[in-house]
Order: C-alpha cells, then sequence, then structure tokens
C-alpha cells in the first residue's frame, strides 16, 4: 500500500512542483499577454520601453529622466565623458568610425545612408542630403532658406558669439582653423583640398576649369554679362559699391582692405598696397622693379601702342577707339609696320621667329590684344 499509494503521489508531486515552477511564472506570462495583446495582434511596449508622454521611449526621454539618460544629458552608451560602450577607442561611435570598419559605413568611405553612390536613403532626388535640400523642404532649411543651424537670424547652434561659423571663427579657435589662422581647406601649406596643382583654388582656377569660372574665363559671380550676384544695379561689384553700402566700403569710402586708417590687410607694414610695394615684393611688380601694368619691357596692359601709358597719351585721348581697351584692328604699330614693309613675312612675325616682337593672329602684339586677353590663352598660328 506504501508503495502504491507512494507511486501516484511522485507524478502529482512532480506536477506540483512544475505547476509551483511554472505557476507564478505562467501567471505571469499570462498577465503580460493579456495586457500585451492588442487587436492588431502586435505587442505594446512594457516596462522601461514603453512610449511616454513626449512621444518617445521612456528610457531615452531626457525630461522624464530616462534610465538611458547620463548626467550630461546624453545616451549613456553614446556619452564619450561616461565611456559609453558604443564609443571607439578613437572617440567616436563605434558604427560611424572608418578606422574600426563601422556597419554604418560604405565601401566608399562615407556613411552608407549619405552616400550617393550607394543610393543612401538620406539622398533625395536632386543629389541633395534630403534634410538640406531647399526644393524638397529639407527638416534643417529655415525660413529664411538657409541652414537653420547656419542662419544668424534663426540663433543656429552653429553661429558663434561673434556672428560667425563657429567652426570657421578664428577668435573661437574654430575646428577648421589651421595652425597658419586659415581655413585649413584654403590653405597652401597645409595642402588643403581645396587648393589645385597651380597653387590656387580650384573652383577659381581657369586652367583646372574651376566652377567659379564662367565661359568669359571671369568669376561667374563677378561677371557682368552672365548677371553675377555680386554685380549690383549700379554695374559694380556689389561689396565694392558705395552708393550701394557695399561691406567691403569704410567709414573712409575707402575699400577696407586698402585703407591706411583701418589697418587694411592689403596694406603692407611700408604704408604701401601689399602687392604694388617693391621692399614686399608685391606680385604685381615685374622683373624690372616696375608695376607690371606699366611696364613696357613686360607688355603691360596699361601700355598703349604709342609706347606710352594709355591714361597720358594725347593720340588716345583724342582718338575715341584708341582710347577703348579692345584690339584697334589690323594696323600693326610703327615698328612692326617697319618690319613688314622691309619684306619680313606676317608669319614670321605671329611665330615669334623675326625678333622679340610677336604678334598675335589680329596682327597686334599680343601682349596688348585684348581679345587674346579676354579668352585667357595665347592664340595659335593661323
Amino acid at each position: 500500500m506504501a508503495r502504491g499509494s507512494s507511486s501516484p503521489t511522485r507524478p502529482r508531486s512532480k506536477r506540483a512542483r512544475t505547476e509551483s515552477s511554472a505557476g507564478p511564472g505562467g501567471a505571469h506570462e499570462t498577465k503580460l499577454a493579456a495586457g500585451d495583446a492588442q487587436p492588431g495582434g502586435g505587442r505594446k511596449q512594457t516596462g522601461s520601453g514603453k512610449a511616454c508622454e513626449h512621444g518617445r521611449i521612456r528610457s531615452q526621454c531626457k525630461e522624464c529622466g530616462g534610465a538611458s539618460i547620463c548626467a550630461h544629458g546624453r545616451e549613456r552608451a553614446k556619452c564619450k565623458e561616461c565611456g559609453g560602450a558604443s564609443i571607439c577607442a578613437h572617440g567616436r561611435e563605434r558604427s560611424f568610425c572608418k578606422e574600426c570598419g563601422g556597419a554604418s559605413i560604405c565601401t566608399h568611405g562615407r556613411e552608407r545612408d549619405k552616400c550617393k553612390e550607394c543610393g543612401g536613403a538620406s539622398i533625395c532626388t536632386h543629389g541633395r542630403r534630403r534634410s538640406q535640400c531647399k526644393e524638397c523642404g529639407g527638416a534643417s532649411i529655415c525660413i529664411h532658406g538657409r541652414r537653420r543651424s547656419q542662419c544668424k537670424e534663426c540663433g543656429g547652434a552653429s553661429i558663434c558669439t561673434h556672428e560667425r561659423q563657429r567652426a570657421r571663427c578664428k577668435e573661437c579657435g574654430g575646428a577648421s582653423i589651421c595652425a597658419h589662422g586659415r581655413e585649413r581647406s584654403f590653405c597652401k601649406e597645409c595642402g588643403g583640398a581645396s587648393i589645385c596643382a597651380h597653387q590656387r583654388q580650384r573652383s577659381t582656377c581657369k586652367e583646372c576649369g574651376g566652377a567659379s569660372i564662367c565661359i568669359h574665363a571671369r568669376r561667374r559671380s563677378q561677371c557682368k554679362e552672365c548677371g553675377g550676384a555680386s554685380i549690383c544695379t549700379h554695374g559694380r561689384e556689389r561689396a565694392k559699391c558705395k552708393e550701394c553700402g557695399g561691406a567691403s566700403i569704410c567709414t573712409h569710402g575707402r575699400i577696407r582692405s586698402q585703407c591706411k586708417e583701418c589697418g587694411g590687410a592689403s596694406i603692407c607694414i611700408h604704408g604701401r598696397e601689399r602687392a604694388k610695394c617693391k621692399e614686399c615684393r608685391g606680385a604685381s611688380i615685374c622683373i624690372h622693379g616696375r608695376q607690371r601694368s606699366q611696364c613696357k619691357e613686360c607688355g603691360g596692359a596699361s601700355i598703349c601702342f604709342h609706347a606710352l601709358r594709355r591714361s597720358k597719351c594725347k593720340d588716345c585721348r583724342l582718338s575715341p577707339a584708341a582710347s577703348s581697351p579692345a584690339c584697334l584692328g589690323p594696323q600693326p604699330p610703327p615698328d612692326v609696320a617697319h618690319m613688314l614693309s622691309a619684306g619680313t613675312d606676317l608669319a614670321a612675325l605671329i611665330a615669334g621667329s623675326a625678333g622679340e616682337i610677336v604678334l598675335c593672329q589680329h596682327a597686334q602684339q599680343r601682349s596688348q590684344c585684348f581679345e587674346c586677353r579676354s579668352i585667357g590663352r595665347l592664340p595659335t598660328v593661323p
């Protein structure tokens, strides 16, 4: 009887143990399932993952004091000061770190969602970041048509106390300022990314075909024929126009950079314009120690066909055609005419094999031909 009575007891005790071990858990699980069940068949976030009254996950909500928010007001896992688990050895989020081979970095070395070649989700149909695209009405564009973070009127986060972009402010020690006090990308000594092989800014380099150069071989923004944005209604550069109150005009009515009283940046220690100072070896000084535009030997632009300064030449002032900077037609200068009358071949003059005087295809001295200078290159032999 004992055995018979004990044998059926074991399954009951085992069943009871099973019920006791699963009972509380089962009741709890049943409660969660009943609480989480929704008409759509989905589950509602519970516990720390439940949405708060601000529409965020409670644990990640700053206003609710979520458990995932550290003392610095950031997500603890992404906080450098707290040594968050998502921060790599390089001080970046591990998923966005190129050196660590982060999961969010594509094969082109960019963030995958912001890569045009990868067709990132953040790239709009205009080839820009959707949040920064004006045509798409990006969230980062303010009512003034600028990036909200860089808008002074909106008090953008990137604007410092000096009313400049913080990254480009010297006084604030911006991240884009190099050791030479310039923007790193435009610094020749630092090998900036915007400097081309000709030691100029790539966008404004004619030889590189910079994006800022128009078909007239000028800067597009400063070209009158192209209707550049920097040209005012008076036909001048807006920044240098006194009537428009240009930003480059100082209180003395001069261009600020060339004003001695204002200590302009173009004024050297000798009190002259740096470009025209012989002692400073200015860029406008030729090898003969003169201003290049007024040097006869260099074929300066201010020298007329009578070998005089155009502004002081009586013949050029009496003749409107001669005073204009345009090419004066097929009539060569007197010395060239003498060489032609002596039997010198015109092709030899053009090729430069008949002496120092070289003619262009317009039968003018190449250095003084406006048409040749306007196209930005030397003409070929016809």
